[in-house]
């Protein structure tokens, strides 16, 4: 689509040039502004496509991230993110429980045959309390797993979505589990959205006992 949208401004740009040559300035100045806004266009159409880029291909369930977790005091532990691609971030997480949360975009009609698959961004990563009144009233913690975009495919679908009718549907998904000292657990993420489960004993006894 940049492609297209650019050569069509670069041909409307040279008929500008040849009516400007032949001095008629009323076609000229036509061609002229219609270049521009295929030139706008395919600015626009590159913009949206780098933030896609922030995004991961989703066509069937795959891991998004491992999580794990060692008690740092109370109702405070150390939670250490690996992604598939080997980064490790970490944070300090408040509560006794954990949350991670998504954005996943589907496409459909002409988007999926120009080759636009589903696609999901990890967004946060929180602390949360089992006890309501805790989670009223008890120091919270929120981090962001990306940074956000000057322009952001989720806001305009958000604005404009009646008008995309390429876009199926755009919706978060979150999942949450218990913390505990040495638990382990995985991430995946499929067109329905987050799942997590455990990965070693230590977590299996903590969704138990949570349950």
């Amino acid at each position: 689509m940049v492609a297209v949208c650019g050569l069509g401004g670069l041909l409307l740009l040279f008929a500008s040039a040849r009516r400007l040559r032949r001095r008629r300035y009323g076609a000229c100045a036509l061609h002229g502004l219609s270049a521009l806004v295929f030139f706008l266009a395919a600015a626009a159409i590159a913009l949206l496509g780098l933030n896609l880029l922030t995004y991961d291909r989703l066509t069937r369930e795959q891991l998004a991230v491992s999580a794990r977790f060692a008690q740092a005091g109370e109702l405070q532990y150390n939670a250490t993110l690996t992604y598939p691609s080997g980064e490790v971030r970490g944070y300090v997480l408040r509560g006794d429980e954990w949350e991670i949360d998504a954005r996943v975009l589907k496409w459909r009609g002409m988007a999926s045959v120009l080759g636009f698959d589903s696609v999901y961004r990890l967004e946060r990563l929180s602390g949360r309390y089992r006890d309501i009144d805790r989670e009223r009233t008890a120091a919270r913690t929120v981090y962001a797993l990306h940074a956000p975009e000057r322009v952001d495919v989720w806001t305009l679908l958000g604005t404009w979505h009646k008008y995309m009718p390429w876009a199926d549907a755009f919706y978060g998904s979150a999942t949450y589990l218990p913390m505990a000292d040495g638990a382990a657990y995985e991430v995946s993420v499929s067109p329905t959205g987050l799942l997590a489960r455990p990965l070693n004993d230590v977590a299996r006894a903590a969704v138990a006992a949570w349950h």
